[in-house]
Formats: structure tokens, sequence, C-alpha cells
């Protein structure tokens, strides 16, 4: 049996922190090295990989740090990123290998690849892109990243980006809706841990694909995954889709 691999925890205290480290420790192959949240200096040299459920600002520190000294390997689920973050997260992954998604959940990965295929097949012209997603009253952030990723892969099924077609919440009274556009919706009530919900809508049927989160485990059992993967990967910046082998990585 291999030596176990070490892990530090960012964001321990958080909800997502506790998830991971109850995964993590009913684990034989990893030994928790450090765990700490924001404000605290952790010891990096004590780890292999950070997986990190933080904020987008301590994220973006932490990856500026790992990069600065060539390790660790992070796994990145903050979301909530500014256009600024995004590139310091990009320019870190030159240093050190990231694994960065909106959601680790398998089944999510799979509906945004069925999400793509969907768009890339129904004609804008006819067919009408709603983005439904729901999250416990705590989530400050909207819409979700998962619900970003579903756009942008209904946006890359048709071939356009996103930003160009993104239209603000339905509010009011305004012009009609426009041909080909995406919209999105976010609910913030009790403890619902995640459904996403992306509505094709034609005038003549609906196709609803969705996925509910019934515990924030499988989160954290993803994150654990990606943790194992990326360990040992070079630099660069990695997604889901690298993790479950979906591309080449």
């Amino acid at each position: 049996m291999s030596a176990p691999f070490h892990v530090g925890i960012s964001g321990a205290r958080g909800r997502m922190g506790r998830a991971v480290s109850q995964v993590l420790d009913a684990r034989d192959d990893v030994m928790v090295a450090a765990r700490f949240d924001r404000g605290e200096t952790p010891d990096l040299s004590l780890c292999d990989v950070v997986i990190d459920f933080s904020t987008s600002e301590a994220s973006v520190e932490l990856a500026r740090q790992a990069a600065a000294r060539g390790g660790p390997a992070l796994v990145i689920g903050s979301t909530g990123f500014t256009p600024e973050q995004e590139a310091a997260i990009q320019a870190a992954a030159e240093g050190t290998a990231i694994v960065r998604s909106g959601n680790f959940s398998l089944g999510v990965n799979i509906l945004i690849g069925l999400v793509e295929h969907a768009a890339l097949r129904l004609d804008a012209r006819d067919w009408d892109i709603e983005i439904l997603e729901a999250h416990h009253r705590r989530k400050a952030d909207a819409p979700s990243g998962t619900a970003l990723m579903l756009g942008e892969a209904a946006a890359s099924g048709r071939g356009v980006d996103l930003d160009d077609v993104r239209s603000p919440p339905h509010d009011g009274v305004g012009e009609p809706r426009q041909t080909g556009r995406i919209g999105f919706a976010a609910l913030r009530a009790g403890g619902i841990v995640g459904d996403h919900t992306v509505m094709f809508a034609s005038d003549d049927e609906v196709l609803t694909l969705s996925h509910s989160a019934i515990d924030r485990s499988l989160f954290a059992k993803g994150a654990v995954a990606a943790a194992a993967w990326v360990r040992n990967r070079r630099p660069g910046l990695y997604d889901m889709q690298d993790v479950l082998g979906f591309r080449q990585a």
C-alpha cells in the first residue's frame, strides 16, 4: 500500500470544509495535514494538495502563495470570482496545478454535457433557454457557479459567448424576450443544498434537464477525488471534465 498523501483544508470551519474533513477522515490513503480559515497562515509545505472552499478573495491569495513556491496543488471550489480574480487564478496555474470547478458533482458534470449537446441541436430561433437554480439562504452569490457553468455549456453549444447572450433577471414591465438569449433565475431559501434546472422551451414543447443535490457530501467526495487526481499533475488550470476523463489532460 502506498503512503498516504497529505491534504490541507482551506475554509475548514465552513459547511463544505467540514464535509470535506469528514470524507478525508474516513479514508486510509489520505492524511489531513492542515486545517485553516481566512486570516490564518497555513504551512503549505506540509501539503501535497489543498482543497479550498473559502471565498473568492481567500482563494486568489492561496493560489498566489502556492504558485510562488511551486506547490502544493489546489482544488478550488469557491465561487463568485470577478474577472480580475479569474485572471489571477489563471496566472497562478502557471506555477502549480489547479482544479477549479463551480460544482464537483459527477451528475452535474454529466448534465453540463447534456445541456451543451441539446443547445447544439435545438435551433435558437425556436427554442428559448432559461436556467433556474435554488440554494440555501446563506449562499451569497447569484447566479451560482454551477448555473453559470450550465449557461456556458448552453452558449458553447450554440457557438456564442455567454456574456453576449445572457439576459438580466425578468422583473417588471419591459421588452418581450429576445430570441437567442439565455436567462437566469435564482432562489435562496432554507437549507436547500442545490437544485439546477435548464429549460429548453419552444412554442410546442418544453424539454427540462435538472439535477438535485441531496447531501453536500457528494461535493466533498468529488473534491477529494479531484485532489487525488491533481496532486501529481503538471502546472495548469483543470476542471472536472479533466478529472473525469472527458477530455485529455
